[in-house]
Order: structure tokens, then C-alpha cells, then sequence
């Protein structure tokens, strides 16, 4: 994001998440990769608070979140791009055996 300061920032290409970087509305917002010079574009869908998660993809109930480039959480329902991802869609996967 050279020619603007970004709303979210992703660790990993292939995150399902982002974390954004101020408090954030719906409505198109954009952001970057750490690892990279990929950008993105995201209709979001609720408020995100500064350090809270957007979904950058769909991500179906029972399916891994990835962040970091591992699985961070598992989605206790159906998450589209660009909600708002916390405690109300997922679970921790910390204390989770891993799934084969």
C-alpha cells in the first residue's frame, strides 16, 4: 500500500483473516500483506474495532481460519468476506487436536 496508509494488514498471503489497523465501518476498505506487495479490496460487512479480525474470504462453519499462515481458530459458523471475525463465529482451535 505504498500511496495510502492501509485499514488491515494480513500476516500471510493465504490468510483467511486480517487485523485491522484503526477502527473500522462498512464500506470498501483496503489493505496489504506483510509478506508481500499484494493488495486488497473488501466490501465490510459490520464495524471492526483496531486489533479485531476481517474475514477476506468465505469461510464455512467447522472450517480452519488461518492467520499467520496456520490455523489460529475454527469457525463455529458461516463467515462471509468481509465480516467481522471474533468470539461470536469462531472458537479457539489452541486446545483443538489437529484434524487429519
Amino acid at each position: 500500500m505504498a500511496s495510502s496508509r492501509p485499514d488491515f494488514l494480513a500476516h500471510r498471503s493465504g490468510d483467511a483473516v486480517a487485523v485491522a489497523v484503526r477502527d473500522l465501518e462498512p464500506g470498501l476498505v483496503r489493505g496489504g500483506y506483510l509478506d508481500g506487495d499484494a493488495t486488497e479490496e473488501v466490501d465490510l460487512k459490520n464495524d471492526v474495532p483496531l486489533g479485531h479480525k476481517v474475514a477476506l474470504r468465505d469461510i464455512r462453519a467447522g472450517e480452519d481460519v488461518i492467520e499467520y499462515g496456520v490455523r489460529v481458530a475454527i469457525a463455529s459458523q458461516d463467515i462471509s468476506r468481509g465480516d467481522y471475525v471474533h468470539t461470536h463465529n469462531v472458537r479457539s482451535a489452541r486446545w483443538q487436536n489437529s484434524v487429519a
